[in-house]
């Protein structure tokens, strides 16, 4: 436990300074893999998997660079201008404009320490107090999104966020869509913000989704955020066909974390010039500079074009893989012994489990499910925007788990979780 401060916290401090549901969900994972062993069944995590080829790749990156000293020296021993390295900037432009047709140059990009640190940034810039007073807010057209963004607002909340229409599509599959019927811009509304696939339910918005989100967000003159850490061209963990998407209306933010580099903290910003210009002028400002070390060692496959076979031919077809052995795992796990849902893994890391008429709520079945060794997420972190009376009962029947590690520790946990869902609904009948 976290001792208490002596000194008093301003209302920024207590906001990022206390526990979220990111920093338990980065406790626990960090604790796991490096006391837990083999006892502890993570599944909570975002953590990619170690891919033996691409893992293979980065030792032959790194040995290159270091017989070449000067590449090594300038990736580790100076700093990169805030916006980025110019020639990672310059190849990146480049392959988007190549294979993408995206009218792209490298004043359109900016690097950030991660993914995570983008969108603090994007969110600040645009949302907020405005200078005359007025409060503005990121739209989160459906919820559930991803559990880093809840906790991020310095002042007030940050987000408005909407019910998605459930729709089962098959015994025991379901996706969420957007309900534009619902959906409502108002002009306390800085910006519409969207991740594809989607952290925590591998759902991945259609094309069709995406342009009226796009054709709304034209409309009132405001951008639309897409968080694409998961998505085309790299890493390319998308399991159905849709169409990459960006235009100056559009920020678009890419990741090295999921190619299997999330210790570079390397993100991408995608946007106007001048969004792109702020978000370097915050990088200066917060921390001088990004780090070096992930652009350099993907530089030269970005412009080989290596990186989009390795994204293609090996990253995703690993996790499509990774994603049918869980679900087949839960099909038979679970069987006919309670009601159950996963959501339609369309890509990304995880499944998404929503347990109908679940007695007890997903907080409890985690802190229950950890005591037996399992770390999973409590789906009530990711609906997060919604209006304070909302009581959607939906939000503590889900839960969020990763297939990301051995097919061992996802059966083992898949296990874990179906006796639990058990001795919560048995006992539910008992009282």
């Amino acid at each position: 436990m976290s001792k208490v401060s002596p000194w008093e916290f301003s209302e920024m401090g207590l906001r990022l300074g206390g526990v979220s549901g990111i920093s338990e969900l980065m406790d626990d994972l960090g604790h796991a893999l490096v006391t837990g062993g083999d006892r502890v069944k993570m599944l909570g995590g975002g953590q990619p998997a170690i891919i033996p080829s691409i893992d293979q790749r980065w030792r032959e990156r790194l040995e290159e660079m270091q017989k070449n000293s000067e590449e090594l020296i300038r990736a580790v021993s100076l700093y990169d201008p805030p916006r980025g390295n110019p020639e990672f900037l310059s190849a990146l432009a480049a392959l988007l404009r190549r294979e993408l047709g995206w009218q792209i140059s490298a004043e359109n990009l900016a690097i950030t320490a991660g993914g995570q640190t983008a969108f603090f940034f994007l969110f600040h810039l645009l949302a907020g107090v405005m200078p005359d007073g007025r409060q503005k807010k990121i739209l989160l057209p459906l919820v559930p999104e991803y559990i880093g963004y809840a906790n991020q607002s310095v002042r007030g909340d940050l987000f408005r966020a909407y019910r998605p229409r459930v729709e089962v599509t098959g015994p025991h599959e379901f996706k969420y869509r957007v309900d534009f019927d619902a959906l409502q811009i108002t002009e306390d509304i800085a910006a519409i913000c969207v991740s594809r696939p989607t952290n925590p339910t591998g759902n991945v918005l259609t094309d069709e989704e995406m342009t009226r989100l796009s054709m709304l967000a034209s409309t009132h003159n405001i951008p639309l955020i897409v968080d694409n850490a998961y998505g085309a061209p790299f890493p390319n963990i998308i399991f159905t066909d849709v169409q990459p998407v960006w235009n100056e209306q559009m920020i678009l933010t890419l990741s090295l974390s999921k190619l299997g580099l999330p210790g570079t903290r390397t993100g991408i910003v995608i946007a106007s010039p001048e969004i792109a210009a702020a978000v370097a002028n915050m990088s200066a400002i917060v921390g001088l500079a990004n780090p070096n070390l992930g652009q350099a060692i993907v530089k030269p496959m970005i412009e080989s074009g290596e990186i989009l076979r390795m994204s293609r031919e090996v990253i995703k077809p690993f996790y499509l893989e990774k994603s049918r052995f869980a679900i087949d795992c839960v099909l038979e796990t679970f069987g006919n012994r309670f009601e159950y849902y996963v959501h339609r893994s369309e890509g990304a890391l995880f499944l998404w489990l929503w347990f109908p008429g679940l007695p007890i709520t997903s907080k409890l079945l985690y802190e229950r499910l950890k005591k037996r060794g399992v770390l999973i997420i409590s789906g009530h972190y990711f609906f997060f925007g919604l209006d304070e009376g909302d009581d959607w009962k939906h939000r503590d029947e889900c839960l969020r788990m990763t297939f990301t590690m051995s097919e061992e520790v996802v059966r083992e946990g898949i296990k874990l979780i179906a006796e639990e869902v058990s001795f919560a609904m048995d006992e539910s009948k008992s009282a």
